[in-house]
């Protein structure tokens, strides 16, 4: 497999294109959608204020109705026909819908504007599966995290400027004019670019579209519970949603009762927190090394509870002057805490879910994708509808708006627990990724050489009792390592080991019970597709030279002979946690602590004669002199 070039995805036409086409569509569905909110709150005369609730709240449920009704069929519709030319029908779709919504806006006629609005939540259930299941046909694994973390940010920034815009040209004296142009010029625009979108073939052409969405959404959710780490994961997408639902569904009145601010003021708190998100977002592919690192979920887990539990410390009670401007609010003392946390808030929240979304991108199969995504979806909405009821029940019961947000932090800390005890794979990265980031500076290359799916075995030199941590948590893909029995025990690196299902293994000499049995359940990993990692010197080097490498390796190969696939740990011996520094470690502090360190891969070798000595040769060869 030959080394992917990194290229300015914004600038590929297997990107650029989609991308545009996604952010316009987010940028219209908000314009249209806040200037029919303010024009039923303010602008259409004659309705009552129980008129105006009724339908400012019929809104609210009449975009979220069609994800339950379509997205199942949808998820069929993206698996059976080819993407692109998918998209482009749903783009002019888009302006269709926009030009019925021009005819409502000059009729000023509000549920001809709602059924409007249910063509748009219709447009966009359609729209979701294919949104994120063409990804991973158009970009490298390698870009996976950066193509949904591009996704995410400019969505969150599209949904905010989509709604600042339409709010303001609909207060206008040309408002009618000017979101009407601004609708159906952006639909046509999302449609353009829709035409350069390449190909994306098919994933499942010959299905057979099942047209009962209730049945349907029952197989949906049947394909995801199939995979427990993707069902987990939409689990906690669908729980980002209750969570975000409930801060930004408060946030106008917590701004009028709690913080005494105007309209203004809750246009800056949107701002910082779309901000954040798209920041978190951007943050997650630069902290990521390019790869999908589910080790930062935990990490915008905390971040979730966390500043959520400092935002109901910073404003825990009524406000004690009202209606302030922007400029007057942030004079006031607390209000730079108020917008630190939402922004950490945002930022944690990207890093929760760009990695989740490129995870089920990942490890869904690419015939279910589609319905996986949409099954996604289903329960996206289902979670923010349950944040409006518990919400409705939680302040009719007496809680005030600071005091619903301290819940939600507590209660997502308790969710965390819950989905890192079902899926502990998710805390075991979590702490590989800090462990390693805090011992030290690591570079890799030649990591893409590792098959993206099917068996195979991983080898590498064995320098320091942290190399399975360094090689697991660099690897994209789950690794089982075969280690001395003796280090799978060590405290804390254990639980690690445990959750990384490690095989340990003995000498024959020391336990030929537990060799035979380590050969078994390699035996078993390989022919259920998974990869081996094995260090086959045996044990540590004592003196930074690579030890000869074991038969064991032509055992398990004559047995299941698989792609193996060399790595090689440079820079490592005379850092922490080698045997130089542990010799030594009573006489002093340890030895270059945060060192530079590389991990290097090349191409597979097929296993056919392979012998320990050849792979030993490879690997010296691939180390160089930096041992």
């Amino acid at each position: 497999m030959q080394e992917h070039p990194r290229e300015n995805l914004l600038g590929t036409r297997r990107f650029g294109p989609f991308f545009w086409t996604q952010t316009l569509g987010a940028f219209n569905d908000n314009v249209f959608k806040n200037a029919l909110v303010i024009l039923v709150s303010f602008g259409i005369a004659g309705l009552s204020q129980d008129q105006i609730n009724l339908y400012v709240n019929l809104a609210a449920g009449l975009f979220i109705l069609p994800f339950f009704l379509f997205s199942a069929t949808a998820g069929q519709l993206a698996e059976k026909h080819e993407k692109s030319q998918l998209i482009r029908w749903i783009k002019l779709a888009e302006i269709g819908i926009m030009l019925l919504g021009v005819v409502g806006l000059y009729l000023g006629h509000v549920p001809f504007l709602l059924a409007v609005l249910f063509l748009m939540g219709a447009q966009a259930a359609v729209f979701g599966p294919v949104k994120y299941s063409i990804l991973p046909q158009a970009l490298h694994p390698s870009e996976l995290i950066t193509g949904n973390a591009w996704v995410e940010a400019a969505t969150f920034l599209a949904i905010l400027l989509g709604t600042m815009l339409g709010g303001w040209l609909i207060a206008q004296s040309f408002g009618l004019a000017g979101v009407s142009a601004v609708v159906v010029g952006v639909a046509v625009l999302g449609y353009v670019a829709a035409r350069a979108i390449p190909d994306a073939p098919a994933a499942a052409p010959a299905l057979e579209i099942n047209w009962n969405a209730f049945t349907e959404t029952g197989r949906n959710i049947a394909f995801l519970r199939g995979n427990r780490t993707v069902f987990l994961s939409v689990l906690g997408i669908s729980w980002f949603w209750f969570y975000g639902a409930t801060f930004l569904a408060q946030l106008p009145n917590w701004t009028k009762l709690n913080l005494g601010g105007n309209e203004e003021v809750v246009t800056v708190l949107l701002t910082v927190f779309s901000f954040g998100i798209g920041l978190g977002s951007l943050l997650c592919e630069r902290l990521s090394g390019h790869k999908v690192e589910i080790g930062l979920v935990p990490l915008g887990s905390i971040g979730l509870s966390l500043f959520g539990i400092d935002l109901y410390f910073a404003a825990p009670g009524n406000a004690t002057a009202t209606g302030l401007g922007a400029a007057a609010w942030l004079a006031q003392p607390g209000s730079v805490r108020l917008l630190i946390d939402l922004t950490l808030i945002g930022v944690s929240g990207g890093l929760f879910i760009v990695p989740l979304y490129a995870l089920i991108q990942t490890r869904s199969e690419a015939s279910h994708r589609s319905r996986i995504i949409a099954g996604n979806n289903i329960l996206n909405a289902a979670f923010m509808v349950a944040s409006a009821i518990l919400a409705i029940v939680l302040l009719k019961a007496g809680l005030n708006i600071p005091q619903l947000f301290l819940a939600a932090a507590i209660l997502n800390a308790g969710v965390a627990v819950f989905i890192y005890g079902l899926v502990p794979e998710f805390l075991m990265r979590f702490m590989a990724w800090m462990l390693i980031r805090v011992l030290y500076r690591i570079r890799v290359s030649g990591l893409e050489n590792i098959p993206e799916e099917g068996p195979a075995i991983v080898v590498c030199n064995h320098v320091s009792f942290v190399d399975a941590l360094i090689v697991g948590g660099s690897v994209r893909r789950p690794l089982r390592f075969v280690m001395y029995h003796k280090i799978f025990k060590v405290p804390v690196m254990n639980f690690m080991f445990r959750t990384a299902r490690a095989i340990p293994i003995a000498p024959f000499k020391e336990d030929p019970v537990m060799l035979e049995r380590a050969y078994e359940e390699i035996d078993r990993a390989l022919k259920n597709g998974e990869i081996i990692g094995l260090f086959p010197e045996g044990g540590l080097t004592p003196d930074g030279d690579i030890q000869p490498f074991k038969p064991g390796i032509e055992k398990i190969l004559a047995r299941t002979p698989v792609p193996v696939v060399p790595l090689a740990v440079r820079g490592l011996w005379g850092s922490m946690w080698s045997r130089l520094d542990t010799r030594m470690r009573r006489a002093r502090l340890p030895r270059r602590f945060r060192a530079e360190i590389e991990l290097v891969g090349d191409a597979p070798i097929a296993p056919d004669g392979l012998t320990a000595a050849a792979l030993e040769a490879k690997v010296r060869a691939m180390r160089g002199t930096r041992g």
